[in-house]
Formats: structure tokens, sequence, C-alpha cells
């Protein structure tokens, strides 16, 4: 076994503590990785205070990781030392379903092992990116693009592909009309995306207290939501609504801003079950669909088209002491975007 320093949680109510765990010697397909940087996400905090249930401590999270090849196996001919990589939501699937062979593991009918809190065949669970060091086998491992900086890259792993996806499948571009629910961690790469796919882009947010930034990101429009001529404006104006919140919302006030065909995407997942009225999908023939992040291979292309066209997550890098307060701080709205760890810290 290799050891790493890490930051881990062992109770929902409990504070983040450094610890040394272990990881797995490297095995022929692996790729040994010097983490530089891990995003908080939202998933983490949900995860480490048991939110969604199931977690077992001690449970290091992070799945938005970037840093460089320290080593690699005998067998692996993608990577070798000093590439520039990362590790998403998963580090395994079966390989051999359908979804898998579509090269959308993510919906791998037999689950895919999470980077984290994911069981393993020994009873043991998987330790994520709030460490130094971590060993992933090849093919799960991503190429960071030169174009990249590997701080503003790590909330890409997440956030970037989790609204990439379906920006992607249904269709954003030129002549589609777009709006993005909330301008926050996930929002703002949303905005960011959606305007460089060609599509017109809105934001609705609960208050215009963001929509200086909004519009420098790349949103051609911003409304508040709290305001009801909102909701009249806008009637029947998009073709895709991608909601980025995590609370529950009066959905069918949504679903009548959708076009004839619109879809809007759960993106978020809130703790109670979404309420619908089925007379509003059944006008306009709307859809409501959801929606998780990608498999390797687009995740991959999102990432080359980031680089491509500029994009990076708006951070705030912190040290790894300060990973408590970074999530009251989420928690509170009070970042501008994304947290993300520096790994030096540890």
């Amino acid at each position: 076994m290799v050891t790493a320093a890490a930051y881990s949680v062992s109770a929902p109510d409990a504070t983040f503590e450094k610890v040394t765990i272990d990881r797995r010697e490297l095995g022929p397909t692996d790729v040994a990785i010097d983490i530089k940087f891990a995003g908080i996400c939202h998933s983490d905090i949900h995860t480490a205070r048991n939110e969604w249930k199931g977690t077992q401590y001690p449970c290091v999270p992070g799945h938005e990781i970037v840093g460089l090849v320290s080593d690699v196996g005998s067998d692996v001919t993608k990577f070798k030392r000093g590439d520039r990589v990362g590790v998403g939501c998963f580090v395994d699937s079966c390989g051999v379903c359908e979804s898998c062979v579509a090269d959308e593991e993510q919906y791998c009918t037999k689950g895919v092992v999470a980077t984290y809190n994911s069981p393993l065949p020994d009873g043991s669970r998987t330790l994520g990116g709030y460490s130094t060091h971590v060993v992933v086998t090849e093919g799960f491992v991503l190429s960071i693009p030169d174009g990249l900086e590997l701080d503003v890259a790590a909330p890409l792993l997440c956030a970037g592909i989790t609204l990439y996806s379906p920006l992607k499948h249904w269709g954003a571009g030129p002549g589609k009309q777009v709006a993005i629910i909330g301008m926050g961690g996930l929002g703002h790469v949303g905005v960011k995306i959606a305007n460089a796919l060609g599509a017109e882009v809105t934001v609705l947010s609960q208050s215009l207290s963001k929509e200086e930034d909004g519009k420098r990101l790349g949103a051609h429009h911003y409304y508040a939501t709290s305001d009801r001529n909102t909701f009249k404006e806008l009637k029947n104006r998009f073709d895709l609504i991608l909601n980025t919140v995590s609370v529950n919302l009066n959905i069918d006030s949504y679903l009548r801003l959708l076009a004839v065909n619109g879809t809007l995407v759960e993106l978020g997942l809130p703790e109670n079950p979404i309420e619908v009225r089925a007379s509003f999908l059944a006008a306009n023939r709307r859809s409501l669909a959801g929606s998780m992040v990608g498999g390797i291979a687009q995740t991959q292309e999102m990432l080359d088209f980031c680089a491509e066209h500029g994009i990076g997550a708006e951070i705030e890098v912190i040290a790894a002491d300060k990973i408590d307060e970074a999530y009251e701080r989420v928690l509170a709205s009070n970042v501008r975007y994304r947290f993300v760890i520096d790994a030096a810290t540890m």
C-alpha cells in the first residue's frame, strides 16, 4: 500500500481532520496521480453530512481531481509521468453493459464505482480527492489540455460535465433559447458553455444580485424569479431549461416558460419529491427530464471544448484546513463560484 495525506470526516456532524490513508499499489493498468487541486462540490457536502443517506465513515470526499501523473503501470499506453490529468465522479464501471459500450458509463446498469464512498469488493470504500495522491485505472483518467490551468479545470470534472452533457444532448446551439435556473457553482459554468455553443442564454435567479457576473460570463438576459412579471414575460419562450438548484421549486411555473417541444432538465437533487401538474406537460408537448454527468469520452470532449473556448470555473482557492468553513459558505451562497482545495496544504 501507498500512503497519502487526506482530510476525512468521521460522522455527519463532525469536522474534517487530517489523516493518513492507504492507496492501492500500482497495477499494470493503473495511473498514479499527485493531486494538485480538488474542487468542492455540493455533493461532497450532502455525502459528508449523510443527507443522501448511505454514507460510511470515515469519508474522504472529492470528485473534481486534477494533478500530475507520478507513475504508470506496465500496460498503460495513454499517459506518462508528468502528464496533466484529471479524475471525475467515477473510477470504474462494468465495461460490458449497453451503457458502458455506448461510452455512457455514468448509466452503467451494474452501477459505477464512484470516486468516493462507493463499495469495493474487499469491503472497503473508495476515498476521494481531498488528499495528496490517488491511483486510478487508466480508462477513467482524463487529460487536461494545456489551454486550461489546473485550478480552474478542477470543477469542470463535475460541474462542467453536468452542464455540458444535457446542453449537448438536447441540442443547445445557434437559434436555441436556453435558460439556466441558478447562478451558482453549476449555473455559472453552464452560462459559459451554453454561450460558447452558440445558444441565446438567459439566467433565472432569485434576485438580480449576480446580474453583472452573469452577463460578463456570457448570459444575454438575466431575470429575477422573485418578480412575478418574469413568468408572464417569458411564457412559452425556451427550448431548454436547466435547473441547477437543489431546493424544491414550483416546477409548474417553470414548465410554462417552455416553448412547444421544450424540455426542463433537473440537474440539482432536491430533498423532497417533485410535484408536477400533468396539464402543464401536455400543453406545448413539454418534457420534464433529468441528467447526470457524462461518460469518460464526453468528459474529455468537454475538457477539450473548454480549453478551445477559454472556459474555466470561477474559483476561490483555499487551504485544506478551511474545508469546514468553505462548506458553510457554500450553504450560505457566499462564494463566487467554486471552492478549490490546494492539495499542497494537506
